[in-house]
């Protein structure tokens, strides 16, 4: 399949040069020159399969053509390989929880999926690929964990100083060999602003070759859409009632695999786009008019975006056709106020332990039901561990989350951290001294 890009639909390229390249030059995003329509048999069936089948399913139909099958198979096998269960938590209400992985975050996914799949394009390169990439929280440390010792490449993370969780912070700067974490004296905009900077640097881009593990690639995009076919699968096997599905929102990586996976043919009513007060694309779908703006921090932080990239996404995938988009797409946005009131009213009624962003979730999901649509099986997704902000969530529940070992081993760890302004020219010396 061939990919264009989001600013000029005749600039197609290979799988490999999209994977590699991250984005195009024109400072648009890839996208998949056709979203393939699974044939109607793979629902008939899709409550029997397991997740690596369906994930199987999903990847083949996008990348099938331009790799083997074995090693496509490979990929999936060692990517997918733990679980994403959907929990009722009461009623007609599910937690899709995505926090099974070994950073305990939904980005496991997409980050584990990617590196294999660069490994396989540069197995046979000349030259090391460096990966850039900008995060807010959790895809830091999935994208750490995912590319750790992977033979010819190199991975810098930029993140905002003081503006992520402890344990996210170690777990992404407490790494060595090919991993190096730039903490940035900024907000996450920054850092994503630097990423992109850097990729339209020529000069830059002729002396090291460049590469993104945001949800700007396309190898860690399109795999997040395999949790949303997975889903359905449970949820057939219990009912097969209509699907709504509530997304905590920051960059909109996660709510774009969602679309993607609708426009191949996955049952879902409605999506709902929940964020904190970092509202600009709940305020878009009230209004009409999208207005990017600086972040502000919040105790969601992975979501604190102001000028989210891949709405681009979105406004392609609908041809930028408002109407269209609110047909399947609604938002919702809430204060860390009602953030915490709702982790410790979940956890009252129910017992059950949300983390800050899949509070969120919950609370576009809830407000969706009890205003629209009752009758309809909702879905939120859990996108993280609660004891990755035990600091928050712990004073707010009765029975605080225990810190899974894989997470406690990271907080005896020495930070490893470069700090740097935000200061492109400052930023490119740095990866230009750094290949010396």
């Amino acid at each position: 399949m061939k990919f264009y890009s989001t600013k000029n639909r005749s600039n197609l390229v290979s799988l490999r040069e999209a994977v590699l390249k991250g984005m195009p030059e024109d400072n648009g995003l890839f996208m998949p020159r056709s979203v393939p329509e699974l044939p109607g048999g793979f629902f008939d069936n899709i409550s029997s399969m397991g997740f690596q089948e369906i994930s199987l399913q999903i990847a083949d139909a996008f990348f099938g053509e331009d790799m083997p099958a074995a090693d496509l198979e490979q990929i999936v096998t060692e990517a997918v390989n733990f679980d994403a269960p959907l929990v009722q938590v009461h009623d007609n209400i599910y937690s899709l929880e995505l926090y099974h992985g070994p950073t305990l975050a939904f980005k496991d996914f997409g980050a584990r999926f990617m590196a294999r799949m660069t490994a396989h394009f540069v197995k046979n390169s000349a030259r090391e690929l460096n990966i850039l990439v900008a995060t807010s929280g959790d895809t830091g440390s999935a994208v750490a964990s995912g590319f750790y010792d992977v033979p010819g490449i190199n991975v810098i993370i930029l993140y905002p100083s003081g503006k992520i969780s402890e344990i996210q912070e170690k777990q992404i700067a407490t790494l060595d060999k090919n991993i190096t974490a730039l903490e940035i004296d900024g907000v996450f905009d920054d850092c994503q602003k630097l990423v992109k900077q850097a990729f339209l640097d020529t000069e830059l881009c002729s002396q090291i070759e460049l590469s993104s593990a945001n949800s700007i690639n396309v190898a860690r995009l399109i795999p997040q859409s395999f949790y949303y076919f997975y889903a359905c699968a449970q949820l057939q096997a219990d009912s097969q009632a209509d699907m709504v599905i509530s997304v905590p929102s920051g960059n909109f990586g996660n709510l774009t695999a969602g679309l993607i996976a609708r426009r191949m043919g996955l049952p879902v009513e409605q999506y709902i786009a929940s964020t904190n007060i970092n509202d600009v694309v709940p305020e878009y779908l009230g209004s009409g008019l999208f207005n990017p703006r600086p972040s502000k921090q919040t105790i969601s932080n992975a979501m604190d975006v102001g000028n989210p990239s891949n709405f681009d996404r979105i406004l392609d995938l609908y041809d930028s056709d408002y109407d269209k988009i609110l047909q399947d797409v609604s938002g919702s946005a809430y204060t860390d106020d009602q953030t915490r009131q709702m982790i410790s009213r979940l956890e009252e009624e129910t017992g059950y332990i949300l983390d800050p962003h899949g509070a969120v979730g919950y609370m576009g999901l809830r407000h969706y039901l009890t205003e629209l649509r009752d009758t309809a099986n909702g879905i939120f997704i859990e996108t993280a561990h609660p004891a990755k902000f035990i600091d928050v969530v712990g004073p707010l529940v009765k029975n605080a989350p225990q810190i899974p070992e894989r997470l406690g081993r990271f907080l005896d760890r020495e930070k490893r951290s470069v700090k740097l302004k935000n200061d492109y020219e400052e930023f490119k010396s740095f990866l230009l001294d750094e290949k010396k």
